[in-house]
């Protein structure tokens, strides 16, 4: 009878190991998804410039099921999902594909701390791709659009008095049989386009906020005037409510301002330390909200003082300038995927890895490719020292013509109305999202002609709502005389075959010198590089030779350029490293000595 029950305990045990999570599948991975504690995963608190002291994560394990569209929820579900990962990731442990004929369903409980009574309750989500129905308590509460972008919902009144309340999220994304900005997914991966991906892929958390409560901060540094503009909104229009900004500096508070909420706050700092990737200081700031003389809410942010512009130099060519100076931005393109969590990386010290090697590497910016990331990437690039220029991520590609050798070549895209209005609303909540960032200091709102539309007015909406940036009106072309810059692309080698006095010219591709590595290979498929060879030593040399020609071309009129690509990335192996990150492909110091050459040669 002992053997018997010790039997059925070991049964019962290893059924339970055998439910617990683990990745799936047989592609490569990181080393950090080996890493992942489902009970803990990506602890970070992931809103770095508005950070409250008191949370609950609700990243782990959630019930998952996949069904036809239009159903209502199901009587039962399919097993479970790793939250934040996507459900056709690896590290979900799930990886199954959804497509735009059904819906994905999430469901879980959770409790609200009982030190969270007389508080508002707030659910918050990093990004969901892409349309997304929020239910508490079988109670639909809300929906977003949208599959990059933070939104919250107040989901008080939606409690119950028990201890455990029903949250459900039903997801739709239409991938690119939609119109919606999507990026490089596509249903049927191949050469340049990715993997599909759905449902929740940044962090999902509980935080308790006073009814009236700080909902954004915007932070807007003048090095000229020696002023910082902060806007700080709020939950709700109170007159009675004030607005008090602390900026300090090693702790010290150094400027101060207090206003009503909606209203812009400027502080002034005597001599202030300027933010550049050579010196990438930052400024802690406080922000709290008062009635009544009692502090109601109160959040931990930070900035920076620095200055993005365009201005021509002695020989008449515009030039980019970081703090009024002339400054050579060079930089990889960085397409933000991971073999094991397709958007989402699997650990934020994975997040901040590439980063740190951009830097290593000798670039001084990042080119965010048709992706964003979460907002702890950008602190990472701000804390770090790079900058960024953020694509929108492009979608409703249709039949296009792309001529980007000629100016103002080519036909824009005719999109729908729903379309457009779509657009605006996702580019907008993007900019909100890397407005008070220092790192981004360039908005592209089209890719080559992707789904490019309306140019003129696109960018002219785009400048207006951030005249602080420069924009680059569609990177590739086809080019529009509007904006501040002409982007050019070349493959492989650099090539400068069009000018324009009148804006900053760039390469805003070049490159893609590709090397399989065997056993770091995302499919056995015949694998894309512009240009391929068969070692290191091939490689570094034809990258320092493309460098040197790219030095060249720095005194002929480029200001700026950006080389393919950062990794390899499923079929594409022209990455300076391998998709699992595991190999380096190239000598870095050679590579490091050959971009700071690049980069030096305009201030000579």
């Amino acid at each position: 009878m002992r053997k018997n029950v010790l039997i059925g305990c070991a049964l019962v045990l290893a059924m339970c190991v055998q439910a617990q999570w683990k990745p799936v599948g047989d592609k490569i991975k990181t080393q950090w998804a080996e890493q992942i504690n489902p009970k803990n995963v990506l602890p970070e608190y992931p809103r770095p410039q508005m950070e409250r002291a008191d949370w609950v994560n609700l990243n782990g394990e959630w019930d998952y099921a996949i069904k036809p569209k239009g159903e209502v929820e199901p009587a039962s579900f399919d097993g479970k999902i790793l939250v934040p990962f996507a459900v056709e990731s690896s590290l979900s442990g799930v990886q199954k594909e959804v497509g735009e004929n059904n819906e994905l369903w999430y469901k879980r409980s959770f409790t609200v701390p009982s030190s969270w009574k007389n508080k508002d309750v707030m659910i918050n989500f990093g990004a969901v791709d892409w349309k997304a129905d929020v239910y508490v308590n079988d109670i639909l509460i809300g929906s977003h659009k949208g599959g990059f972008t933070p939104f919250s919902f107040n989901i008080t009144p939606y409690l119950n008095g028990t201890s455990n309340q029903k949250l459900v999220v039903r997801v739709w994304d239409p991938s690119d049989k939609g119109y919606q900005p999507r990026g490089k997914q596509v249903s049927n991966p191949e050469s340049i386009w990715y993997t599909p991906v759905t449902g929740i892929w940044q962090t999902v958390w509980l935080e308790p906020v006073a009814t009236n409560h700080i909902q954004s901060i915007k932070a807007i540094p003048n090095i000229d005037t020696k002023t910082m503009s902060v806007t700080v909104a709020t939950s709700v229009e109170c007159p009675a409510g004030i607005v008090e900004v602390k900026l300090m500096d090693k702790g010290n508070v150094v400027a101060t301002a207090k206003g009503v909420q909606g209203k812009e706050l400027r502080l002034t700092v005597q001599n202030p330390t300027l933010w550049s990737p050579a010196n990438p200081y930052l400024y802690d700031m406080k922000v709290s909200l008062s009635k009544n003389g009692k502090v109601i809410d109160e959040v931990k942010s930070y900035t920076a003082f620095r200055k993005i512009s365009a201005k021509r130099d002695a020989n008449g060519i515009m030039r980019m300038q970081l703090n009024n100076e002339d400054l050579f931005q060079f930089g990889p393109l960085d397409q933000g995927w991971w073999p094991d969590g397709l958007y989402t990386a699997p650990t934020d010290e994975a997040l901040l890895y590439d980063i740190i090697k951009t830097k290593d590497w000798g670039f001084n910016m990042i080119r965010k490719h048709v992706k964003v990331e979460p907002a702890r990437w950008y602190y990472h690039c701000d804390k770090e020292g790079i900058l960024v220029w953020q694509d929108m991520p492009s979608g409703d590609h249709g039949s296009y013509m792309w001529e980007h050798h000629v100016y103002n070549g080519g036909k824009d895209h005719e999109r729908t109305t729903e379309s457009k209005d779509n657009y605006y609303q996702e580019w907008k909540e993007i900019m909100d999202l890397c407005m008070s960032n220092p790192s981004v200091v360039v908005w592209v709102p089209f890719n080559e002609a992707w789904g490019q539309f309306d140019t003129e007015k696109v960018v002219d909406w785009t400048k207006s709502y951030d005249p602080s940036r420069l924009v680059n009106p569609a990177s590739g072309g086809n080019h529009r005389p509007c904006g501040d810059i002409l982007d050019l692309h070349n493959y492989p080698a650099p090539d400068m075959f069009l000018f324009d006095p009148q804006r900053v010219t760039v390469l805003g591709e070049y490159g893609g010198i590709g090397l399989p590595i065997e056993n770091h290979l995302w499919w056995n498929k015949r694998n894309w590089g512009y240009v391929q060879f068969k070692n290191s030593d091939e490689v570094t040399a034809e990258y320092v030779k493309y460098a040197d020609q790219l030095k060249n071309l720095v005194p002929r009129g480029f200001s700026a350029a950006v080389y393919t690509q950062t990794t390899d990335v499923e079929g594409e192996v022209n990455g300076l490293m391998t998709y699992d990150r595991k190999v380096i492909k190239i000598n870095e110091a050679a590579v490091k000595k050959a971009n700071e050459a690049v980069i030096n040669s305009l201030s000579k």
